[in-house]
């Protein structure tokens, strides 16, 4: 899992300003990322980057990425090149970037560029711009979904939990669940990105290609797909940004009802205490490495279409300006609001109670460029798809107050949502 081999070479293209990343997207090896229009969108496979699983594997691959990049020969002026993907949750597994062959990208309104980079020599691939819209009605329900956990079994490990807390030997886990959907089609993660994107446009839309390692090489094995609300880091520079989530509540369509459900949150002794392990874990983290870092005492509410979570924004500037997003990430991963805190004990307890693998789950998905600059979310409210296969993942944070009947409502709400725009995929 090397970036090495013969030397690549950028030629960058400005374009239309209102142009729609989502058209440039081939699912397959390709990537996309979006929030608000801005985001990256990419074909084809120039090099590949990897890294090793366990302890440094994040410093592995940043610096892996570093060496791919900061050899790429560019042409004429435009961003950097890019190398995207999606990280295992789990630190024990191995990581895998791509330089697209063809990446394009949006920074700013009004800044559209595409850049293709290629072998030193070979032509710049010719693939011709698509005029593309989604579908405009859905399929039918599916009919073969299968829990994995089953609930109940989902309820007593969230009380197995909650003695771990009563016994003082956690402050908070994040368990998770599945549901195994078979379709009676291919599913589609184009169209599934414009349902998603359509719900909700105030979050991250994405879709990454996941590997799975065999006999010492990572094949391809499906595409990670979903929103998630959740920001991770994002870096420019020395500024840095983080908006992290946790504690939530269902929206409403009537207004009054909504209402009550967002202050119902605000002052939930259950969910403020969630929240507070994750915002002072990423207080922990980063405040070493910055020189400033500026962040509310109280949280805020981050609504999506369905549900309402307490937020916390975070905005600093580095002490240096050495080092890329990935260490940054390398600090962060896997925040509480994914694992829980202690990590060491969070992730004890996910790998006992948790009877799958979550793969790139609840790991970081995103983008970063030469310069190390770049945009990371945490993969959550998706699903990994495999020709007719769907693995849907949706987890709650438990802490001491929590009820089992309660946290299996939470994921339930959540696959809801996602089933519902799976049907358009």
């Amino acid at each position: 899992m090397s970036g090495d081999g013969p030397r690549l070479v950028a030629r960058r293209q400005r374009l239309g300003p209102a142009f729609d990343l989502l058209a440039t997207y081939r699912p397959g090896p390709g990537f996309f990322i979006e929030r608000e229009g801005l985001g990256v969108a990419s074909v084809g496979v120039a090099r590949g980057i990897g890294a090793t699983g366990g302890p440094g594997r994040m410093s592995r691959l940043a610096d892996a990425v570093r060496g791919t990049l900061g050899a790429v020969t560019c042409d004429g002026d435009g961003p950097a090149p890019v190398a995207v993907g999606a990280i295992p949750f789990d630190e024990q597994a191995p990581a895998m970037l791509v330089v697209p062959e063809r990446a394009t990208m949006r920074a700013s309104v009004g800044e559209t560029w595409q850049v293709d980079v290629v072998v030193e020599g070979l032509p710049h691939i010719d693939e011709p711009r698509e005029r593309w819209a989604g579908r405009t009605l859905p399929f039918g329900p599916f009919e073969d979904v299968q829990p994995v956990p089953r609930p109940d079994a989902y309820a007593a490990g969230v009380e197995r939990i909650r003695q771990e807390i009563a016994a003082g030997l956690a402050r908070k886990v994040v368990l998770a669940r599945t549901l195994l959907v078979r379709a009676d089609r291919e599913l589609d993660p184009k169209q599934l990105l414009w349902r998603l994107r359509a719900v909700d446009p105030d979050c991250y839309s994405f879709a990454a290609p996941t590997f799975t390692e065999r006999g010492g090489e990572l094949l391809r094995s499906g595409t990670l797909v979903g929103a998630s609300p959740e920001l991770l880091i994002s870096r420019r520079g020395r500024r840095v940004r983080a908006e992290p989530l946790a504690g939530s509540a269902p929206r409403f369509g009537d207004p009054a009802q909504d209402r009550a459900s967002a202050e119902s949150l605000q002052t939930s002794v259950k969910d403020r205490e969630e929240h507070a392990a994750v915002a002072d874990y990423v207080a922990e983290a980063l405040w070493p490495l910055c020189e400033r870092l500026d962040f509310p005492s109280e949280p805020g509410l981050l609504g999506t279409a369905n549900v309402w979570h307490l937020s916390t924004p975070f905005a600093g500037r580095l002490k240096s300006p050495e080092g890329s997003v990935l260490d940054l990430l390398s600090a962060l991963h896997p925040t509480p609001a994914v694992c829980g805190t202690p990590t060491t004990t969070a992730r004890l307890l996910i790998q006992e109670l948790e009877p799958f693998d979550r793969g790139c789950y609840a790991g970081p998905v995103g983008w970063i460029d030469a310069n190390g600059d770049g945009d990371w979310a945490i993969a959550l409210r998706c699903a990994e798809l495999a020709g007719g296969v769907a693995r849907l993942y949706a987890g709650a944070g438990i802490v001491a107050d929590s009820v089992p009947e309660a946290e299996l409502d939470e994921t339930e709400r959540k696959f809801r949502a996602f089933l519902d725009s799976l049907r358009w995929g």
